[in-house]
């Protein structure tokens, strides 16, 4: 059984998750900007469908790509160089979480990006919270990639590509923006062979969490770059 939480009930520690299915931690309250932040803070992430209650993860281990062990293959670098194609960063966020939520993927039946969730994850762009890195083609925007940001810690959540290679694109300029900006870290959540082959490793929930823990209350002032907004290349 998981505790079931009501919106004044806190999270019960990452280490009472489940390990069948892997990290299932607990159920209810809402999508609140402070039930979220709280929850990644934490090392804690929603992931539910639709007509499903909110459901809340912590897997152990955790597939986790840090910036400085980004592989780019031989035949990406090639198409990075091309210049067909433009970088955006927050330019069209909403846009991109329906592109993800809509875009079909072998043997995915449906999305876990609910209404309910695109509002909640747009309510944390508006904040400076959640950001989206975009890849633009003759344009139009061919693939992207959006997660959460807090203190030096990102958090990657969904990507889309309507072009090939459009969101490895955007990833590559993704992770060369966050180790530029001095971010630690990047949370990938589950393991899959696509992030696998970009570098992406599991490690740990234990050294997961010691590592969030120093990254998110990490002051602004070690960093050269802002806490909230959007985004830009120049930032």
């Amino acid at each position: 059984m998981i505790p079931w939480l009501d919106r004044r009930t806190p999270f019960p520690p990452v280490e009472t998750a489940l390990a069948e299915p892997d990290g299932l931690l607990a159920a209810g309250a809402d999508l609140s900007i402070e039930r979220l932040l709280a929850a990644y803070k934490q090392g804690i992430f929603p992931w539910f469908n639709e007509g499903q209650p909110i459901l809340w993860w912590s897997p152990d281990p955790r597939m986790v790509l840090f910036p400085s062990e980004l592989h780019v293959s031989r035949s990406l670098n090639k198409r990075l160089n091309k210049p067909d194609y433009e970088i955006r960063f927050d330019t069209a966020f909403r846009e991109v979480i329906m592109a993800c939520a809509t875009v079909s993927r072998v043997g995915q039946d449906g999305t876990w990006i609910t209404a309910d969730m695109l509002d909640a994850y747009c309510n944390l762009h508006e904040l400076g919270y959640a950001h989206s890195v975009e890849t633009w083609i003759d344009g139009k925007l061919a693939g992207a990639i959006y997660g959460v940001a807090i203190g030096r810690m990102f958090y990657g959540e969904s990507m889309f590509h309507h072009v090939t290679d459009a969101s490895k694109i955007a990833l590559v300029h993704l992770m060369r923006y966050l180790e530029t900006h001095g971010y630690g870290m990047m949370d990938c959540q589950m393991k899959t062979g696509h992030l696998a082959s970009l570098g992406a490793r599991e490690i740990p929930r234990t050294e997961f969490s010691r590592r969030l823990e120093e990254l998110v209350h990490s002051p602004r002032e070690a960093c050269e770059w802002k806490q909230s907004g959007k985004w830009t290349d120049r930032q």
